[in-house]
């Protein structure tokens, strides 16, 4: 059904419709010239099976859009046109079936200059993870659309708070002084889900923006404004479902456009299934086939016009925003060789962009099977240049739950997961975190909601190889007042604290941690050094992260006694540099010559050192 947002946005871009009703819907919405990506437009309406299709173009430029072929789908009301284009300009695609005729008008843009070598996030970067629906309600005139179906209720936890594109405007100053250089806002499509909309993972139109969060128009504004900022902007993307309140699920252009079953059929969560030698075809086929959850159809990529539907419309993002690069939502689920292929077809428009990919798993071998170029043994490239590394996440997070005095416990949990660095095709290229949107809060998950704790944590995400994420909030330590409650998704996804609502300890950890990360923003060693660390047995933990030119030493005791510790340990590396350096947090001065010095309980340090 046609929504008034869309019928304007259509306007907005030269979509019109003109005589009997046979056209509902073109889409990618525009395109430009010089584009490697060949041009599929996928038009939905009344009875277009085998219609006639003919072009008409601009004064000089009448052949620049030209017709190479078109196919049906099993469904009469779609049709799939392949294109050429040539020029630039706004053309008039006519379809005709006998007597009926109907015509939209697709803009064909020129493409900015240099857009296909545009440069992505990386470890220089520290991402900022934002739930959209309930950071900042920026525009309460959007918080309910009539044509959406769930309204705005703060006082449902479940329900949507109001946050939108506006609230994420006017955080960036807050973002960019705590250290942040890229953000990365959950989905801001729309899902028009009859409830738990505010989450935004179940899509229901891959063209527009939820009018409750803005408009497409709002959307390409944030990003100019946020790189007028100095911030990156990833979009969080999910080929692997839609949702049930999606416009094509009342009429599927194929029966496998989505994965179907007799009943309902959840996912197995077995990733395994696609690199195990003894795993049965049944295992992969439910994990990468099954749905996600009830309101959540999955999608099958293998389906050669759907695999270029979702190639297509990554690529429309990107350069209809002009975004900085890709969040993938259930990496494995897509299945292993349709989103392979989705992300190389991504990567042959954009070679240097970065996308990471939720690959929820653990242990790092079955983490690092999906990063691009691992030396798998069946020889598969996911062509994903980036994974999260829930490995190290739940290892810190484990490290700090108790107080570690236990053989293989504290933090000698961290030192062992970093071990298996050498499966990873690339350790800067992970993404770095110690909480998101779909786990307790790094408050919630230290034992007793200690500060100090957070701030360990906190400290080795930032100092550690990889791309660090920090989930919004947790610069204030924020946490769930009721531990039973702590994992509850709608309870941690609690709005921003504003102004007067910040507390005096939220903002004392609030400068500590903007301290720590303008201090990473500024040091090449940390973004692209390699690491060597020394095992103890007495829940401290210290290493370097080093270069030719400097080095970073970082020294954390995660107990609640005062240890000693023996800076002799470490001059296989310490031979190379001055050893004599100031804490980062209290300035203290750190001499590393000397045989011990004592570092007090629950305390990291964090010393630049320069080459002698």
């Amino acid at each position: 059904m046609k929504k008034t947002f869309s019928l304007l946005f259509a306007f907005v871009w030269g979509l019109s419709l003109y005589a009997a009703p046979l056209i509902e819907r073109a889409e990618p919405l525009s395109w430009w010239t010089g584009m490697s990506t060949p041009l599929t437009l996928m038009v939905q309406g009344q009875d277009l099976a085998d219609a006639v299709v003919s072009i008409k173009g601009p004064k000089g430029a009448e052949d620049g859009l030209v017709v190479t072929g078109q196919h049906n789908a099993e469904s009469p009301n779609y049709l799939f046109i392949n294109l050429d284009v040539r020029k630039p300009g706004l053309y008039r695609i006519t379809l005709q079936k006998g007597r009926k005729k109907a015509s939209v008008d697709y803009l064909i843009e020129e493409r900015k200059a240099n857009s296909r070598n545009r440069r992505s996030f990386d470890a220089s970067d520290i991402i900022y993870l934002i739930m959209s629906d309930r950071f900042v309600d920026g525009d309460e005139s959007n918080n309910s659309v009539p044509a959406m179906a769930e309204k705005a209720d703060k006082s449902n936890v479940n329900g949507r708070y109001g946050g939108d594109i506006q609230g994420i405007i006017n955080a960036f100053d807050h973002i960019v002084e705590l250290g942040a250089t890229a953000i990365w806002p959950t989905p801001l499509l729309e899902d028009n889900e009859a409830a738990w909309s505010y989450h935004g993972y179940a899509c229901s139109d891959y063209y527009h923006i939820d009018p409750r969060f803005g408009s497409n128009e709002a959307y390409k504004n944030m990003v100019r404004i946020a790189h007028e900022k100095g911030l990156k902007v990833l979009m969080d993307m999910v080929p692997n479902h839609c949702g049930s309140a999606h416009w094509w699920m009342k009429d599927l252009p194929y029966h496998d456009w989505i994965n179907q079953f007799p009943t309902f059929t959840n996912t197995t969560n077995v990733f395994s299934a696609n690199y195990d030698i003894n795993a049965s075809i049944y295992d992969r086929e439910l994990s990468n086939r099954g749905w996600f959850d009830h309101p959540m159809p999955d999608m099958n990529l293998d389906n050669p016009d759907l695999l270029q539907y979702f190639s297509q419309w990554a690529i429309w993002w990107i350069e209809y925003a002009d975004l900085d690069g890709l969040r993938v939502d259930t990496y494995p689920y897509i299945g292993k060789d349709a989103s392979s292929r989705w992300c190389k077809n991504i990567l042959n428009e954009y070679p240097y962009l970065n996308i990471v990919g939720e690959c929820w798993t653990r242990p790092a071998p079955h983490v690092a099977y999906w990063q691009q170029g691992a030396k798998n043994p069946d020889g598969y490239n996911s062509y994903l240049p980036s994974v999260m590394d829930f490995p190290t996440q739940e290892a810190i997070r484990q490290a700090l739950e108790n107080d570690g005095n236990y053989w293989g416990g504290g933090l000698t949990k961290i030192y062992d997961a970093l071990t298996l660095d050498y499966l990873y095709a690339d350790v800067n290229n992970l993404l770095m975190f110690v909480g998101n949107h779909d786990m307790s809060r790094i408050a919630n998950a230290v034992k007793d909601n200690n500060p100090e704790r957070i701030k360990i944590a906190t400290a080795l995400m930032a100092t550690m190889r990889g791309i660090p994420q920090i989930f919004y909030g947790d610069e204030y330590g924020m946490a769930v007042k009721d531990a039973s409650q702590a994992s509850n998704h709608s309870l941690l996804r609690a709005p921003l604290p504003l102004g007067d609502q910040v507390t005096k300890e939220q903002q004392a950890m609030f400068d500590w941690q903007s301290k720590l990360f303008n201090f990473r923003k500024k040091m090449p060693v940390l973004h692209k050094g390699r690491t060597m660390h020394f095992f103890a047995r007495d829940n401290t933990y210290s290493f370097f992260r080093y270069t030719d030119e400097e080095a970073v030493f970082v020294c954390a005791n995660a107990s609640e006694e005062e240890r000693t510790i023996h800076p002799r340990h470490f001059d296989e590396l310490l031979e190379h540099y001055n050893p004599v350096g100031k804490d980062l947090f209290t300035g203290d001065e750190i001499d590393l010559s000397k045989d011990e010095f004592k570092l007090k309980p629950l305390t990291v340090i964090i010393v630049k050192l320069e080459r002698k």
